[in-house]
């Protein structure tokens, strides 16, 4: 088969490009002069070619004349269209040497290949960030300037990318489009889809170089090594409070603000956090996803799981400082601190009562609204508290989990138990201020009390 040479007697003077039409050399040149001719007359956007203002020109009409096939999804240019087609027949024709990778633009595998060279060639002029790609540069600087072009119809939210704003209109209109095969888990984002599929496949590429742990994603992995650093650049302009997370800080700030955006449709119950609601809307369906496999105990979060796997380890790593008592939970220890510091910092707005922690005041509240909001399903009995709506189904099934390592007395409650073990080891921790009369429960030594006055 005869191949035709094609001469190119059109040599840049600047570098070794060549051209074969004197045109074509002339536009060229344009790249090393930064001339760009080509004027938009609605906005301050310039080009070197007259085909890259008509291109440009459509993202104010919006006109998108190249449609595809398959989907509704339309485009401004045909090579647009035509790398989308992939998507939907899977076409990815270039593939990376170095590994298995594979991308349906040549230029995706031009930035890919950037990973394994470690090569950044965009340098940021205000601080010392690098980029593999000129768009992540173009897309850094906005966050020198502040500059969010890309501003949502629906609400005041703008964002420097416009795919950060594609994604925040999923959150208006609830779209999740990309499906686990695995389970029925939905998401709105491609990303979100695959770091999920690893909790399916136990993968964590992530690994720390300090320690053993290992993330399914990258911005685990960062956030892990501020455990290491201890570094916590996010700092409260209300108040003293550092953050190691932008997220927590804006969190924290709604704690000064009292916003609590995240509504339950079945109560009034109301949120600052999505994640805050999406475990509250358990105690209606009385989901308990986090299941022990060393006893029935089953749990709404897996930080509950997590402490409740210590009742069976037996370990209790936090330790005070004051005295000999140790913790299974770090917030343990911490409450633990204030019988040493006397220190109640949640206050009733009601009365004078205070509290060291935050449940016991919201469990007080209770002692003023009168709600009961927890009912039992087999008589009418209801409780202020769901621990004791708990310990109170054990009157119907007659279940009494703790057992007298002495003898064979159980119990439905610790508690009950704790106190239990006094008559065995003769403990009588209440001791009475103004006789040596001693008492194994506190409400003993109330009705002695009553011998005096």
């Amino acid at each position: 088969m005869m191949t035709h040479i094609v001469e190119k007697p059109f040599q840049c003077d600047l570098c070794d490009s060549a051209f074969s039409q004197k045109r074509y050399l002339k536009r060229h040149m344009m790249t090393h002069t930064g001339e760009k001719p080509f004027q938009c007359d609605t906005c301050d956007s310039a080009f070197s070619q007259k085909i890259y203002l008509k291109r440009h020109m459509m993202t104010h009409t919006g006109e998108k004349p190249f449609q595809c096939d398959m989907c509704d999804s339309a485009f401004s240019r045909k090579g647009d269209l035509k790398h989308h087609m992939m998507i939907h027949t899977g076409e990815k024709p270039f593939q990376c040497d170095t590994c298995d990778s594979a991308f349906s633009k040549k230029s995706n595998l031009k930035d890919h290949m950037m990973t394994h060279t470690g090569e950044k060639p965009f340098q940021c002029d205000t601080c010392d960030s690098a980029f593999s790609q000129k768009r992540r540069l173009k897309y850094h600087m906005m966050n020198h300037t502040g500059e969010k072009p890309f501003q949502c119809d629906m609400c005041g939210s703008a964002f420097s990318q416009n795919g950060d704003l594609k994604r925040h209109m999923m959150t208006h209109t609830g779209e999740k489009p990309f499906q686990c095969n695995l389970c029925d888990s939905v998401f709105s984002q491609k990303v979100s889809l695959k770091y999920h599929m690893m909790t399916h496949t136990g993968e964590k590429p992530f690994q720390c170089n300090l320690c053993d742990s290992a993330f399914s994603n990258k911005s685990s992995l960062k956030y892990h090594m501020v455990t290491h650093t201890g570094e916590k650049p996010f700092q409260c302009n209300l108040c003293d409070s550092v953050f190691s997370r932008k997220g927590s800080l804006k969190d924290h700030m709604m704690t000064h603000t009292g916003e609590k955006p995240f509504q339950c449709d079945l109560c009034d119950s109301a949120f600052s956090r999505k994640g805050n609601l999406k475990d509250h809307m358990m105690t209606h369906t009385g989901e308990e996803p986090f299941r022990c496999n060393l006893c029935d105990s089953a749990f709404l979060q897996k930080s509950g799981l997590k402490y409740h796997m210590v009742t069976h380890t037996g370990e209790k790593p936090f330790q005070c400082n004051l005295c000999d008592s140790v913790f299974s939970q770090k917030g343990s220890l911490k409450y633990h601190m204030m019988t040493h510091t006397g220190e109640k910092p949640f206050q009733c707005n009601l009365c004078d009562s205070a509290f060291s922690h935050k449940s016991s005041l919201k469990y007080h509240m209770v002692t003023h609204t009168g709600e009961k909001p927890f009912q039992c399903n087999l008589c009418d009995s209801v409780f202020s508290r769901k621990g004791n709506l708990k310990h109170h189904m054990m009157t119907h099934t007659g279940e009494k989990p703790f057992r007298c390592d002495t003898c064979d007395s159980a119990f439905s409650k610790k508690d009950d138990l704790k106190r239990h073990m006094m008559t065995h080891t003769g403990e009588k921790p209440f001791q009475c201020d103004m006789c040596d009369s001693a008492f194994s429960r506190k409400r003993d030594l109330n009705r002695h009390m009553m011998t005096h006055t």
